[in-house]
């Protein structure tokens, strides 16, 4: 009997960064400090998080920890199976009234989590008469989607919305066409442009999905998402799919739009009758945590106007930030091994941000994924952009 099974190494070599000292993941965040940005991770003390997705600061909120434990109290810790069977509580249903009322549709799916709504939306709307047009940029969840509902999958460049119209025209006028974006592209940080987008889906009747993981609670005066940043109406997507793992403080992905829609994805969707219902305290959270977003909207504010800050100073440090435009922040550094050693030396001073290495962005573009949340002070941003900057230099990153 074999006793090692190995996958074959692909671009990164795990075992040689860590021989060189120079891996920093699957580390052990041991306790997150509430209302603030600092963690304590085993082995290497508190630290300065900007690595991190709770953009809005609400990990470990007193309302929303008390929300889950009422609904531990109340439920237990787990369901009586799938949701369409005996695992429905009334929080996966008040969780769904409240998503599409603060998405402004009429109605909602809560799915186990953010990978499986993606791959098992965009495979349930399409077949192998369908053609799915996607951004190169998407995120891996959006083309496993793509790949598994077997239809022509078309990749078009990304934000190129000429390349985009050309996919378009090519496309077979016979069938369904479906476009999928990320609102905020989660390694560059730049914004889907929405209302090109929208255009080129009516002129080519198109229906357009955005993934919304990075920017529910992220764009918009109120946190509501891509819509509300460019000033456009509710109705602008047709499929409105996002999480309840950033920004929200739980787990889980949800879609939002028409009740039709929402339907059929409940009763064809293999990744809602399949899968285990959400755990009641995730349930909750995520129901507490859209209460805080609505009677806080300061929060977003102020989320907003400290990475402006933090992507201003790293500019104006030298640094190139690819076209971030919102909650994410790459630090471009080209080599795998010049971004894990930029990595090493912020670790070594107390700050948390990692290395993304090839194949998860093209070669030659490795880099740090930096982010800030509304709970970083402008002394913390400071700190974070100076370690980055000193250790850049002495790299020869800058």
């Amino acid at each position: 009997m074999a006793t090692n099974v190995a996958i074959p190494s692909g671009p990164w070599d795990v075992e040689s960064f860590k021989e060189q000292g120079l891996y920093f993941h699957l580390v052990e965040v041991s306790e997150v400090l509430p209302g603030s940005a600092r963690v304590r991770v085993t082995d290497r003390g508190e630290m300065l998080m900007f690595g991190g997705y709770s953009y809005l600061g609400l990990i470990g909120h007193p309302a929303i920890n008390a929300a889950a434990q009422e609904a531990i109290a109340r439920y237990g810790t787990g369901t009586n199976g799938v949701r369409l069977l005996a695992g429905t509580l009334p929080l996966h249903n008040e969780l769904e009234a409240s998503i599409a009322a603060f998405k402004g549709t009429e109605a909602a799916i809560a799915f186990s989590s953010g990978y499986i709504a993606n791959i098992s939306t965009i495979s349930s709307l399409l077949d192998r008469h369908d053609t799915v047009l996607c951004d190169k940029l998407d995120h891996a969840s959006i083309v496993d989607g793509c790949r598994l509902s077997g239809a022509k999958m078309v990749r078009f460049r990304h934000n190129d919305l000429e390349h985009l119209a050309e996919c378009l025209r090519n496309a077979d006028a016979r069938h369904r066409k479906l476009v999928v974006v990320d609102g905020v592209y989660s390694m560059d940080g730049d914004i889907a442009d929405l209302p090109g987008i929208r255009a080129l889906c009516d002129e080519h009747d198109a229906l357009l999905m955005v993934d919304e993981a990075h920017s529910l609670g992220v764009l918009g005066a109120t946190g509501r998402g891509i819509e509300e940043h460019f000033g456009l109406g509710p109705d602008t997507v047709d499929v409105k799919m996002g999480t309840f793992s950033k920004a929200i403080p739980s787990i889980g992905g949800y879609v939002a739009g028409s009740a039709k829609l929402v339907s059929d994805l409940k009763h064809k969707a293999r990744g809602f009758i399949y899968s285990a219902a959400l755990p009641p305290a995730s349930a909750a959270a995520s129901i507490a945590a859209l209460e805080l977003l609505r009677a806080e909207p300061e929060r977003v504010h102020s989320l907003q106007t400290k990475f402006a800050y933090f992507l201003g100073r790293l500019k104006d440090a030298g640094f190139d930030v690819l076209g971030s435009q919102a909650a994410i922040a790459p630090v471009v550094c080209g080599s795998a091994l010049a971004a894990t050693q930029l990595m090493m030396h912020c670790v070594r001073h107390g700050i948390f941000v990692q290395a993304i290495l090839p194949p998860v962005v093209p070669m030659g573009s490795a880099r740090l994924r930096a982010t800030v949340t509304s709970n970083h002070t402008i002394e913390e941003i400071d700190r974070g952009v100076e370690v980055l900057t000193s250790g850049a230099r002495e790299l020869g990153i800058l």
